[in-house]
Formats: structure tokens, C-alpha cells, sequence
């Protein structure tokens, strides 16, 4: 049962294994309570990884433990990973809002052709679409 409504996102996540190099890993969705990132090698459920999301300053970093783990077609496995720490959950939560807002202002120079600074991105992405982003705590998928 899914306690947390899921938002898709692609963003670059690296989780920490405890060996020397953490893996490099693309989200698959983000919640309130945890990550989906597809990875190349399987993790056992119940493990704790260090989770590391490097493309916000500063970079977002948190413990979280593998909730789950299945096979993936395209990519391998796909992992389900809840952090273990509330304060880990809204921080992860602010830095969704943070890559939608990048992925707003790309998609504006590439479409528009409109170069915009973090700052200006970020005002026209709240207008947009922040009234569309689900509140935390906004419910359950079950």
C-alpha cells in the first residue's frame, strides 16, 4: 500500500553502497517518503545506501534505506528506497520543486529560446505551476 502520492522526475542520483564509489543512478520518481531510481545491479530490500542528489547547491544528501527491488526491462532494476528521516523526506520534497524548476527553464530555452536565470525560471514556474504541485502530506495512492 503506497502511503505517498509518487511525481514523476528524471534527475541524476547517486546511492552509496559503502563501497569506495557510489553508483550513479536516474530517479524514477520521487515521494514525500522516498526515491524510485532505476540501477544496473540488484540491492537487497532492507539495506540502508546513502542517497546523494549532486544537481542542487548544496547537494541534497540523506540516508534511506531499499524498500524494494524488481527487475527492470530497459535499465535492470528498478529500487524503491524510503528515507529515514522526516526532515530527509521535506528536504528531498524541496529539492523535486527545485528540478522541476531547472527542467522548467530548459525546456524554456529549448522551446522558447528564452534564456532565464534560476531566479526568473523559478518565478515563472510558481505562476505556472505551483497551484498544480501536490501539497506535502496531500494524501495517498493506496
Amino acid at each position: 500500500m503506497r502511503q505517498f502520492i509518487r511525481h514523476p522526475i528524471d534527475v541524476p542520483v547517486e546511492i552509496g553502497l559503502g563501497e569506495a564509489d557510489p553508483s550513479g543512478y536516474y530517479t524514477h520518481d520521487i515521494s514525500m517518503g522516498g526515491l524510485a531510481v532505476r540501477a544496473g545491479c540488484a540491492v537487497a530490500p532492507g539495506r540502508t545506501v546513502q542517497v546523494r542528489i549532486g544537481c542542487v547547491q548544496p547537494p541534497f544528501e540523506a540516508s534511506a534505506r531499499v524498500a524494494w527491488c524488481r527487475p527492470h526491462p530497459l535499465s535492470g532494476y528498478e529500487l524503491g528506497v524510503t528515507f529515514l528521516d522526516a526532515e530527509d523526506a521535506f528536504r528531498a520534497r524541496m529539492v523535486e520543486q527545485l528540478c522541476h524548476i531547472e527542467d522548467y527553464r530548459r525546456s524554456v530555452m529549448r522551446v522558447e529560446g528564452r534564456e532565464l536565470d534560476m531566479d526568473e525560471a523559478a518565478q515563472e514556474w510558481i505562476q505556472k505551476y505551483a497551484a498544480n504541485f501536490p501539497q506535502i502530506g496531500g494524501g495517498s495512492l493506496h
